[in-house]
């Protein structure tokens, strides 16, 4: 295993790990542990493949980033699919600041994303899919072109 995987790996895994932090922190704040603990029993499938897949990408991105030693534009997947997997995970209990932001006028978003939350975290998943298979494109393309990755020997 290269230097570059292992690094690349370890992003992802890393990256995996804070999504599913912040998606406890913000519903224990927002309603509890107990309360965070039932709705993970609940949606863990859901909220485990996001965060699984928001790392995969990451590690992709940290992979072909290395290769290429730029991003050329692949940044704004990544980051796109990753606001949309955490906003899909914290969406599945957002109801509950109906209690705490009525005064914001955020009531009927907090509604909207409730009564929707299934078809918000299937939209996660299908941004992760796409994050995921244009970077691996990005990879294959470069390299088919460069002959670096997968253990080619790079032409300069």
């Amino acid at each position: 295993m290269t230097n570059n995987t292992a690094k690349s790996i370890l992003y992802g895994a890393l990256v995996s790990a804070i999504l599913l932090g912040v998606y406890f922190a913000v519903l224990t704040l927002v309603s509890g542990w107990s309360y965070t603990l039932s709705q993970f029993a609940t949606f863990w499938y859901f909220i485990t493949s996001l965060a699984i897949g928001f790392g995969i990408q990451i590690g992709l991105y940290q992979y072909l980033k290395a290769l290429v030693h730029g991003g050329q534009g692949i940044s704004k997947v990544v980051g796109v699919s990753g606001t949309t997997s955490t906003a899909s995970m914290i969406s599945c209990c957002a109801h509950y600041l109906v209690n705490l932001v009525p005064i914001l006028g955020v009531t009927g978003l907090a509604t909207f994303v409730a009564q929707y939350q299934v078809k918000i975290f299937w939209v996660g998943l299908a941004f992760n899919i796409f994050g995921i298979v244009f970077i691996s494109n990005k990879i294959i393309k470069f390299s088919a072109r460069d002959g670096s990755a997968f253990g080619g020997k790079r032409h300069i």
